[in-house]
């Protein structure tokens, strides 16, 4: 599968007998590229991801309702560290996967990718996401290949943090029957998550791009108009504020919010736990949630919540608009 940037680089599926049990990303060039042209799966892979990009850049929606036919999507969406891998993890189990063999490609939110929109030199934000994403169908293709049982459509499970960036174009490739479970989070607690993931609160307080979850943050807040110049001087929690509130807007007024199939889940220990077990009775495979850890977390500064409490109405009065509610209550407890 042939990735949009740089345009020389390849994703392949990796085989491992007759059925690829990794799939992985690689850079090839010269007789290894022909290697991988002359296998049935890697010509297969190749070919069927450019038909794919090539339905979605002309809007040939047969290619793309004969897949939904075949398989229903099942998606965690929510902001980085608000219980999601946890979930994906036990949405992977109940359906008879083990979790740690399924490719990172096929599971989690690193690909395909989406965001803010991007213009720039040899590269088109809208035509790279629509190439990515007809190469994670092709690899779906290959990794749930097998009809369920009785002829149905199989469950596809994904956790799909990116989709809140463009969720009307997920709904509409992924089909409408596509299923959101909403993770949600106070953000205070998610910001405290985030620096500890990235060995804690900078020393002056103010932002610094250390990890993934801070890089978005950063690329967001430039896309809402802050100055390059001045974001790495702003206070920690003021930057990623402004991305966990740029964040549930995009959730919410993105098309996400169109789907009738969604359900939310606030974080915290009991509520995380129970959305598992509900997952695993429904697809069959009852096994017992693994025990979610919620930790003690650092004492916030007061200014802190004087600057969440607004965000969050605001998010609140924007999800009521287009008539979803925003659990602004059970949220606080979990703070």
């Amino acid at each position: 599968v042939v990735e949009q940037r740089p345009p020389r680089d390849i994703v392949v599926a990796a085989p491992l007998g007759r059925v690829p049990q990794v799939i992985e990303r690689q850079r090839i060039h010269g007789e290894p590229l022909g290697r991988l042209l002359q296998h049935p799966l890697g010509q297969q892979a190749i070919y069927r991801a450019y038909e794919l990009f090539t339905a979605l850049l002309l809007g040939q929606l047969e290619k793309l309702h004969a897949l939904q036919r075949r398989f229903r999507f099942v998606c965690v969406v929510g902001c980085p560290r608000h219980g999601g891998t946890y979930l994906i993890k036990h949405l992977f189990r109940s359906l008879g996967f083990d979790p740690a063999k399924v490719p990172n490609a096929i599971a989690h939110d690193g690909f395909p990718d989406a965001a803010p929109f991007l213009f720039a030199p040899a590269h088109n934000g809208y035509t790279a996401m629509m190439h990515q994403m007809a190469e994670y169908l092709a690899m779906v293709e290959v990794f749930f290949g097998t009809p369920a049982a009785g002829g149905g459509r199989r469950i596809v499970p994904k956790k799909a943090t990116k989709a809140a960036y463009h969720g009307a174009f997920f709904t509409s490739v992924w089909g409408p029957d596509t299923e959101y479970v909403i993770t949600l989070r106070h953000p205070i607690a998610a910001c405290i998550s985030t620096y500890q993931k990235s060995t804690g609160l900078p020393v002056d307080g103010k932002f610094a791009v250390r990890g993934n979850i801070e890089e978005w943050a950063h690329r967001d807040n430039l896309f809402t108009g802050a100055d390059p110049a001045t974001i790495l001087e702003r206070g920690y929690f003021d930057v990623y504020l402004r991305y966990w509130e740029q964040y549930h807007l995009n959730l919410a007024l993105g098309g996400l919010g169109a789907s009738r199939k969604r359900s939310l889940v606030a974080y915290g220990r009991d509520r995380i736990m129970s959305c598992a077990d509900g997952l695993a009775e429904r697809y069959g495979n009852r096994v017992a949630a693994e025990d979610f850890k919620v930790f003690d977390r650092a004492q916030a500064p007061r200014e802190w919540s004087e600057l969440a409490e607004p965000a969050m109405r605001r998010v609140a009065a924007a999800w009521r608009m287009v008539g979803l509610e925003f659990p602004l209550d059970e949220l606080a407890e979990c703070r």
